[in-house]
């Protein structure tokens, strides 16, 4: 189990970026932390080691990515696994069969494949609500409720909820209240000071920022907590790779530089796009137009640079998001570069359309990963694209 020092708690945000997590390399004194590539480590003798016995239970390139995260999140534990959904698998298995889950109706597609295709057979029950809906959410609450799931900012709507109101009502049904913060970053958001138990990052995202690497975390506070997900991380044996740890450690100590410019790029364009004659509508928290802007102001210290529009027709979206130049069509988001991608057809594709419908994720949806690009240069792709495509 990985623990945070209390040092790195006290260090602010930009600070613990850099250096939380860190350890001396006791060999050469390497300022980066090496990559321990290595399946297996000597032994003194029986029963005795240096701390280290299988790299699948152990890694000192992983621990001090776990490390780091936990610390950017205020948290005392972090985990690594391979993906994003593997620590979401990872947290599932905390429950047991019969439990039942309350889960934010706009989550990204696979988080919804892999509650509803997966662990279903295996007895677990979901119900998807709008969670900025307080009265649904406590009406969707049973006696077998046993956790809450959130996004905020959601994906692709950018919805979001109150994370002390939900964290409450969780906590009143004695259910463990998980916040995926991808979208956000611990630069921007941090749910465990608002009621969260357990945060889910996918790292493939900004927490890289790179586009070069899979991997997913999970922080935690509670030590109960840490005991569980640790033996489950261990047993399951999803873990990365040290290679893939290394990117992503290199990648957050420039997290809080990146997020400022994903925020300033993101806020500049979708106050553009507000007035931009062929968009129908944007969809930023940034936005005094956002109908939960307030809350966003309040639970946030940025909005970051994820930004959907709807263009009304099928037709219009494709020639727009095949037409851009500098934003690459592409799955994913969060890194250095400018994404576009179509959520009905690429992230969001397996959840059944009667539900995209009711959500309001249609066809004519599209979403922007803004990256960190001059801002002018974007915009001045985003408008021929948008003339170009009717």
């Amino acid at each position: 189990m990985t623990q945070v020092s209390g040092d790195d708690l006290k260090q602010r945000l930009g600070t613990r970026a850099v250096h939380a997590g860190a350890v001396p390399d006791p060999l050469a004194g390497a300022v980066m932390t090496p990559i321990y590539q290595t399946s297996t480590y000597i032994q003194d003798a029986l029963g005795r080691h240096k701390g280290y016995e299988y790299a699948r239970t152990q890694n000192p390139t992983r621990e001090a990515l776990e490390r780091n995260v936990a610390a950017l999140e205020g948290g005392r534990h972090g985990f690594a696994f391979g993906s994003g959904l593997a620590a979401l698998d990872a947290v599932l298995k905390l429950l047991s069969a019969g439990d039942h889950v309350v889960c934010g109706e706009n989550v990204y597609g696979g988080t919804h494949r892999q509650m509803t295709q997966i662990w279903t057979r295996y007895g677990l029950t979901f119900t998807f609500v709008d969670l900025a809906d307080l009265d649904r959410l406590a009406d969707a609450i049973t006696p077998a409720t046993r956790m809450v799931f959130a996004e905020t900012p959601t994906n692709p709507l950018m919805h979001l909820c109150d994370l002390k109101a939900v964290g409450a009502i969780a906590g009143r049904a004695k259910a463990l209240f998980v916040v995926d913060n991808t979208f956000a970053t611990p630069i921007f958001q941090r749910p465990l000071e608002l009621g969260a138990d357990v945060v889910l990052h996918s790292t493939t995202k900004y927490l890289n920022g790179h586009s070069d690497m899979i991997g997913g975390m999970l922080v935690v506070a509670r030590d109960d907590l840490a005991e569980r997900i640790g033996f489950i991380q261990n047993a399951a044996g999803a873990v990365p790779g040290p290679f893939d740890c290394w990117l992503c450690l290199r990648g957050t100590k420039t997290l809080a530089l990146r997020m400022h410019q994903h925020d300033a790029n993101g806020r500049r364009i979708a106050q553009w796009l507000a007035q931009h004659p062929r968009v129908e509508r944007v969809y930023y928290p940034g936005l005094p137009s956002h109908p939960q802007h307030d809350l966003a102001r309040r639970q946030m210290t940025g909005f970051g640079g994820m930004v959907s529009i709807e263009l009304g027709t099928l037709a219009r979206a494709r020639r727009f998001a095949e037409g851009t130049r500098l934003f690459a069509l592409a799955e994913s988001l969060g890194g250095v570069e400018s994404l576009v991608g179509h959520p009905a057809s690429m992230t969001h594709a397996s959840i059944p359309p009667a539900m995209r419908a009711a959500m309001g994720l249609t066809d004519s949806l599209v979403r922007l990963s803004v990256g960190i690009e001059d801002v002018e240069d974007l915009m001045a792709d985003l408008d021929q694209a948008l003339k170009t495509g009717g």
